[in-house]
């Protein structure tokens, strides 16, 4: 089913908006929407809590930790080589592209990818905190990306596909600027079983990683139609619906869950979504493009 209930430009700003807010909170506390030390790295968010490792953690600025809202570690889980060119799309303040710097060493290169004026200020902040000189962070959105085609070998990105109107899109143009041969290795939040339609109509449920979630034979059909091939999904994380709408309430016990949103969720269609046996997930993504 089609997952682009709501008007691309409504969504692209609600969501602009909730990542400003993030990056504000760590960039200015006092200016942020949550207040000083409501996000803290240590968050029991059943999404974005846990996914990476201390040593991991003392690699890269503390900021970028604390900016971080993905669902997943492409990092870990990508074969990322000496000398290659990474591009990670939707990259936030930075954690993905610093490590990955760090794994493609000095002959390498590592794109970030961001639309957020916030997160770039941020992510940049970052870069030269770890005296990162082969970093670069470019402003665009993931369906329109800022590169020339057969540029990157490998692409990744964390919790922010689904947040797309237009996933197909977004899949082809990694396509595009793929070499022959280049992976696409990303963390994403993905659907088992139909969502029920008022969710997937949900703002709060789209900037909270959830409405936008593909169904797993979608997100299979779209790499295929973009041209990838060599198609692997791992499942990292199986998420209890109630504990997704307990998280992203909007209350004072998840301020930083989903900041723009407020509110309460319609816990009825997760009840709905769970009865019928489907469920969501974190999973690593894996596709090639050929050479």
């Amino acid at each position: 089913m089609s997952t682009s209930a709501r008007p691309s430009i409504e969504l692209r700003e609600i969501v602009r908006d909730k990542y400003a807010d993030r990056a504000l909170n760590v960039l200015q506390p006092q200016l942020g929407a949550c207040g000083p030390g409501c996000c803290s790295t240590t968050s029991l968010d059943p999404v974005t809590s846990n996914l990476y490792s201390a040593d991991e953690a003392a690699e890269i600025p503390a900021d970028a930790v604390a900016a971080s809202l993905g669902c997943g570690n492409p990092t870990a889980l990508a074969q990322l080589n000496p000398g290659e060119i990474v591009l990670d799309l939707g990259s936030g303040g930075g954690i993905d592209v610093l490590l990955s710097a760090k794994r493609v060493g000095p002959t390498g290169y590592a794109y970030g990818l961001d639309m957020t004026d916030e997160m770039l200020e941020l992510a940049n902040k970052n870069k030269a905190a770890a005296g990162a000189t082969n970093v670069e962070f470019l402003k665009g959105t993931i369906e329109d990306i800022p590169l020339p085609e057969n540029t990157v070998d490998v692409v990744i990105s964390n919790c922010v596909i689904n947040l797309s109107s237009d996933k197909g899109q977004v899949l082809k143009d990694a396509f595009r600027v793929l070499k022959p041969g280049g992976r696409f290795a990303v963390s994403d939040v993905v659907a088992q079983g139909e969502l029920p339609a008022d969710l997937r109509a949900d703002m709060q449920a789209w900037v909270g990683c959830v409405a936008g979630a593909l169904e797993e034979q979608d997100y299979r059909r779209l790499l295929t139609d973009a041209g990838f091939g060599e198609i692997d999904l791992e499942i990292t994380r199986v998420y209890d619906p109630r504990d997704l709408a307990d998280s992203l309430r909007g209350d004072e016990s998840s301020c930083c869950g989903s900041p723009t949103a407020g509110g309460n969720w319609d816990t009825s269609a997760y009840a709905r979504y769970a009865e019928s046996g489907g469920q969501l997930i974190s999973a690593f993504i894996r596709a090639t493009k050929p050479a």
